[in-house]
This record gives structure tokens, sequence and C-alpha cells, in this order.
């Protein structure tokens, strides 16, 4: 279920695509802290008009990665245990080395390199078994055959293990690079590898490095502390006001991911610092305490009135609790506060249509339409959409949203059902038939249901 932060404390699919994907977390807060974050990275890199988006992953352990040429993907674990904002940066940093440097387009390359090498081993291997039976020596054949297999087999797995080892240490020259470029220290993602580097280092104790996909940590560390120590950034320290951000993104992820007990001991009542406060405010709306989560939030936007998530955190505490009408005054002000956030747009749609107010149809329909014109993979949207076209008694319209809602989902049958029914309500060729002959036509993408 899609809950919190305009749209997002919940699993939800990134895209159609990603339908039996990991599930991932949408949230525009912290989706645009980590713009923050990335842009300048991305325009040393040469990326800045790549549109490259960082795609947060439901999954507590620390990671991060690239898995397609315009997504960097980072686990909340990531977010939540990176102490300050230059240690998950520099992890960005790494990831945009990969991206700049075409990584996975040359691995694929490789892989389908070792795949000819491989059969053409194999085809080696029977082709001498064959040879051997023929001259009525079957046990040297099939001995001589079975190495001609397994022999350029393991060597060409090494190649690529070492090809993928070279990758990293790339990654992390670019990303000590890109650091220098944009004036920020390499500091932190020196710190982020190293601890990495002592929880592996006995698992790795008498490893064959040969058969390592990454460099051997010990030595990947020390060769990444030399490169990040030549920059004369290397004490540099993040600017407080990017800090007080980072330790907010991380109390807002703790407050709506960890159980109350949990936020309780990380947050004590004694803290009274902000960060230690919102995520205090939001773990007790989230767990039935109402009117006390109100009043903690309402104490921290008397501390930052013009904090656009204090007041989404207000509407949104507002609609799951059932009172969508006052939900709608907070949800303005953070549409506002926050220069029309697509995620928070569509939360106020939510609440719009949630009023049972046949009069906020209208003004439901055009907040959504805009909102998904910016996001328009977000299933959420649509759905809104469709209800707040169906208070107006728009079939056709609400069917069509349906549909999309359903076809961002991954659930390709059902759009298909709803789409054809949206095209016997539209006349033949308008925009609105023409969008729903399109999901009836598409063909189901990997994962989706049939």
């Amino acid at each position: 279920m899609i809950t919190a932060a305009a749209v997002a404390w919940g699993s939800m699919p990134a895209s159609a695509q990603q339908a039996k994907g990991p599930p991932t977390l949408r949230d525009a807060e912290i989706e645009q802290l980590l713009r923050d974050y990335t842009r300048p990275i991305l325009r040393s890199a040469g990326l800045e008009k790549q549109n490259i988006q960082v795609t947060i992953i439901s999954d507590r352990s620390f990671n991060a990665f690239v898995a397609d040429g315009r997504r960097i993907f980072v686990n909340y674990g990531a977010l939540m245990d990176s102490q300050t904002p230059n240690q998950i940066i520099g992890v960005l940093a790494h990831e945009t080395g990969h991206l700049a440097g075409g990584h996975l387009s040359k691995l694929r390359e490789q892989l389908a390199q070792a795949q000819t090498q491989i059969i053409i081993a194999m085809l080696l291997g029977v082709g001498a078994m064959v040879a051997g039976a023929r001259s009525n020596s079957n046990n040297g054949a099939a001995s001589i055959g079975a190495a001609a297999i397994s022999a350029p087999q393991e060597v060409i797995r090494r190649n690529l293990l070492s090809y993928q080892r070279q990758q990293e240490e790339n990654a992390d020259k670019a990303g000590v690079k890109f650091l220098t470029a944009t004036g920020q220290s390499a500091k932190g993602m020196h710190e982020t590898f190293k601890r990495f580097s002592d929880q592996i280092l006995f698992a790795a104790q008498g490893s064959d490095p040969y058969l390592m996909s990454h460099p051997m940590p010990a030595e990947r560390v020390n060769a990444l502390e030399q490169l990040a120590r030549s920059s004369p950034y290397w004490d540099k320290k993040d600017d407080p006001a990017l800090q007080l951000r980072h330790e907010l993104m991380r109390a807002k992820i703790s407050g709506f991911m960890d159980r109350p007990d949990t936020v309780a001991r990380k947050y004590p009542s004694s803290n009274d610092t902000l960060p230690a406060r919102y995520a205090r405010a939001i773990s007790t709306y989230r767990h039935g305490d109402l009117r006390l989560a109100l009043a903690q939030i309402d104490g921290l936007i008397r501390e930052q009135p013009a904090n656009a998530y204090f007041y989404e955190v207000r509407g949104q505490a507002l609609l799951e609790g059932g009172k969508p009408a006052e939900a709608i005054a907070p949800l303005r002000k953070a549409v506002q506060l926050s220069n029309n956030a697509p995620l928070i747009e569509m939360l106020l749609g939510q609440a719009l249509v949630a009023s049972d107010n046949t009069a906020y149809a209208d003004e439901a329909i055009a907040i959504l339409r805009a909102a998904l014109s910016r996001e328009p993979e977000a299933p959420i949207g649509y759905t809104q959409l469709a209800m707040a076209y169906g208070r107006k008694g728009n079939y056709a319209e609400a069917d069509l949203a349906s549909a999309q809602a359903a076809f961002m989902r991954g659930d390709s049958k059902t759009a298909r059902d709803l789409a054809s029914r949206a095209k016997t309500r539209f006349a033949v060729g308008t925009p609105g038939w023409v969008k729903a002959d399109d999901i009836v036509s598409a063909k189901p993408m990997p994962g989706q249901k049939n």
C-alpha cells in the first residue's frame, strides 16, 4: 500500500518496467535532497542533461548500484547509515563514475564476448572427445575433452572478475575526480569504504583475490585514501545547513520505517533537536496518536515556518487520520512552499478527492494532471485522477486514468480491460481514444501480468 510523503512510504514500482522489481520509496523531501547532492557531480561528469534519477530502494542494508544508464539506485539503509552528507555524496560520486565510464554497456560487451568464448571452448572440448572416440582412445579423449572445456571457462571467468575489479577502481578514481572538481571532500567516500572494508576483512582473509569481483578491501581502501588525501578539499566540512537537511532526512526515514520503540531509542524525549522531534512526530502519527502528533508537527512549523515538508507531514497525518478536508490547507501551503513539487501535488489532489466535495473535483483534476505531466510513472496519481473524474461523472476519462494506473503498476491485463472499456466511451480518433488504444495494443513488459 502506498502511504506517506506524497506517494511514498510503502512499496511502489518506479515504472511499469519495474513492476516485479525491488520495492521502491518515493518522497519529495528526500528526492530533492538527493537531487541537490547529485546535481554538481553529474554536471562535472558531463551527465547533467541526461536526466539521471536517483531511485530509493526499500531495503535496510547499505547498498547503491547502477542497473541501467539513467538511474542510480540507493537503499534507504545507505541514507540512514550515512552520518554526513559527504558520506552518501561520495557513494553517489562512485556510482556516477560507473555511469560516466559507460561500465554497464562495456560489461555487457564483455559478457557477450565471454559467452562466445565459452561456446567455442565447449565446441572444441566436444570436438576433442569426438576425435578421441574415433581413434578408440575413449578414456584419454574424455579427460582431454573435459580439460578443453573447463580450463578455458575458468580463464574466462577470472578475466571477467578482473575486468569488474578494474571497473570498481576506475569508478573510485572518477568519483574522487568529480568531488574535487566540485570543491567537495572525498573523505566521506573513504570513510564509507573503510567501514565496509573493516566489516568484511575477516571474510576476505584467505580469499583468492583473482576470484573477487571487487578489489581486495585493504588494497582498494589504501589506494582510495591516497587519492582522496591528494585533494585540497580533504578536510573540508559539510555546510551546517546541509548537515541539518541530512539529519532531517535520516529522522524522517526512521519515523516512517522504524518501530516506535526503535525511534524512541534513537531519538529519546531528552533529545530536543529538530531532527529528533521530526522523527518522534512522524512515528507518533503513524502509530495512532493524531492529536499529539499534530501538536508536535505544529512545534516544528513554528521553528521553520517556511519548511514545505513540515506542512506536508501535517497534511498527510490529517489525511491518513481520516480528516481529508482539514488536510487541504496545510497541503496547499506545502505545494506553494515546495514550488509545486508534483508528489506533494498528488497528495493534495488525494485530499481534495477524499473530502468527498464535488466542488473540489475540477481543482483536483487540474492539480493531478499537472503533477502527472511531470511525474508520469506514479500510479497513485492516475488512481486519484480516476476518482476525481468519477466525481464529475466523466466515466470515459475515469476508465482511462484507471487503465493508466494499472499499467504503471504492471497489471497489463487489468489495464487492457479498462482501456478497452474506455475506448467505447470516447469518440474514435480523439486523444482519449488514442491513449486507450495505445494501452490495449501495448505488449506486456517483462514481469507484467498478462
